[in-house]
C-alpha cells in the first residue's frame, strides 16, 4: 500500500513539474508586437483594441508613443524595434521615400475591401491603408464674429483682424491651408506664388500660428481667438470650452487628413503585423472607435446614428467631398514652402 502511495506521489510531482514547464514554455513563446503611435486615448485602445488582439494571438503589444516627426526619426535612425507604425499621410510619405516600410500584400488584408476607396491605398498600392480620415475645416465661435463663416475666403474678412489662428507650414495641415489660400486667390490648380501672396494679405487677421492643436484649443478656450482652420476630430475639445462653437466644412471643400498604418522594414513580425492591420480595419474595431468619438470610421459597414456621428468625418457624401493633396508633391516641395513661409510670413 505504501509503495502505491509513493508511486502516486511521484506521478503527481512529475505532473506538476511538467505542468510548470509547459506553463513556462507557453509564456516564453508569447511574441511581441511593437506599435508606434501617438499615445492619445491610450486607456481606450489598451482595453478595447489591443487587449482582444493580444488574447486571440497570444501576443504582447508594446507601445512606442510620440509625435509623427519624432517617431519617424527613431525608425529612420534605427533607434527602435517597431513593427507597425501609425503616421499621418504627410509623414508616411516621407517614410516611403526613405525606404523605411515593408511592401504590403493587400490580398492578405481582406478588410481593405470594406473601406472607402480613398483610404485603401492613399500612398500607393504597395503600402498601408488609412484606418481613419479626419476632415480639416474651420471652427469658430459665432458669438465672436459679425457674420457666419462658411468658406475659406471668409477668413480674409477684415472683421476678423487679429482674432484667428492658422496652422504653421511644418504641421500636418499647413500644406492644406496653403492649398486653400491658392483656391481663395481664384486658382483651380495649385499656384504657389498666388497662395503666398494671398497669405500675406491674411496675416493682419492672424494672432498667432499654431504648431500643436493644444495651442489652438487653449487660445480658443481663453477667448484670445474667434477661430481658425482645424481638424474636425479636435472639435469636441473646443465645444467643451465653448459649447456654442461651430465646425464648418468650407464651401470650397474641406481636406482629407488620412492617418495611415504601415509595417516597418525588416520587421520580424510581418505576418502578425498584417493581421493587426486587418483587425483595426474590421467593422467591430472601427465601430468601437467611432462610438467612443476617438476616430472617424473608414469601414463602410459601420452604421452610426446622427448623434453617434456628431463630430466625426462620417458618410460617403462627406468623404467624397473632401479635397486630397498629393503627398508626393507636398514632400517634394515642403523645404521650399517652409523657406518661403519663414521669409515671407513668419511673425
Amino acid at each position: 500500500m505504501m509503495k502505491i502511495i509513493k508511486s502516486l506521489s511521484l506521478v503527481s510531482a512529475l505532473a506538476l513539474t511538467l505542468s510548470a514547464c509547459s506553463s513556462s514554455d507557453s509564456s516564453a513563446k508569447k511574441e511581441k508586437l511593437v506599435i508606434s503611435t501617438w499615445g492619445f486615448s491610450e486607456d481606450f485602445f489598451r482595453e478595447e483594441v489591443y487587449k482582444p488582439f493580444e488574447k486571440e494571438h497570444n501576443v504582447e503589444i508594446v507601445l512606442d508613443s510620440g509625435n509623427n516627426a519624432d517617431r519617424l526619426n527613431k525608425v529612420r535612425q534605427g533607434n527602435s524595434d517597431v513593427d507597425v507604425i501609425y503616421l499621418s499621410d504627410y509623414y508616411a510619405e516621407q517614410g516611403i521615400q526613405d525606404g523605411l516600410f515593408e511592401k504590403i500584400d493587400h490580398s492578405v488584408i481582406p478588410n481593405v475591401e470594406n473601406i472607402y476607396e480613398m483610404a485603401k491605398a492613399p500612398l500607393g498600392k504597395e503600402y498601408g491603408p488609412a484606418y481613419t480620415i479626419a476632415q480639416f475645416g474651420i471652427a469658430y465661435n459665432p458669438d465672436e464674429v459679425k457674420k457666419p463663416i462658411t468658406s475659406w475666403a471668409d477668413l480674409w474678412n477684415k472683421d476678423l483682424g487679429g482674432v484667428i489662428t492658422i496652422p504653421g507650414i511644418t504641421s500636418t495641415t499647413g500644406p492644406m491651408f496653403l492649398d486653400a489660400a491658392s483656391k481663395v486667390s481664384g486658382n483651380t490648380k495649385f499656384n504657389e506664388d498666388a497662395a503666398f501672396t494671398k497669405l500675406k494679405e491674411l496675416m493682419p487677421n492672424v494672432l498667432k500660428e499654431y504648431g500643436q492643436t493644444s495651442e489652438f484649443v487653449n487660445m480658443f478656450a481663453q477667448g484670445e481667438i474667434a477661430g481658425g482652420p482645424i481638424m474636425e476630430m479636435y472639435f469636441a475639445q473646443l465645444q467643451e470650452a465653448v459649447p456654442n462653437a461651430k465646425f464648418v466644412s468650407p464651401k470650397e471643400g474641406g481636406y482629407a487628413v488620412m492617418n495611415t498604418v504601415n509595417i516597418v522594414k525588416d520587421s520580424d513580425q510581418k505576418e502578425l503585423a498584417e493581421e493587426f492591420i486587418n483587425y483595426i480595419l474590421s467593422k467591430e474595431v472601427q465601430e468601437k472607435s467611432a462610438k467612443a468619438k476617438i476616430d472617424s470610421p473608414v469601414n463602410t459597414k459601420v452604421q452610426l446614428t446622427e448623434e453617434e456621428a456628431k463630430g466625426l468625418t462620417y458618410g460617403e457624401d462627406v468623404i467624397n467631398g473632401l479635397n486630397i493633396l498629393d503627398m508626393k508633391i507636398v514632400n517634394k516641395n515642403s523645404k521650399n514652402w517652409i523657406d518661403r513661409w519663414n521669409k515671407e510670413l513668419a511673425q
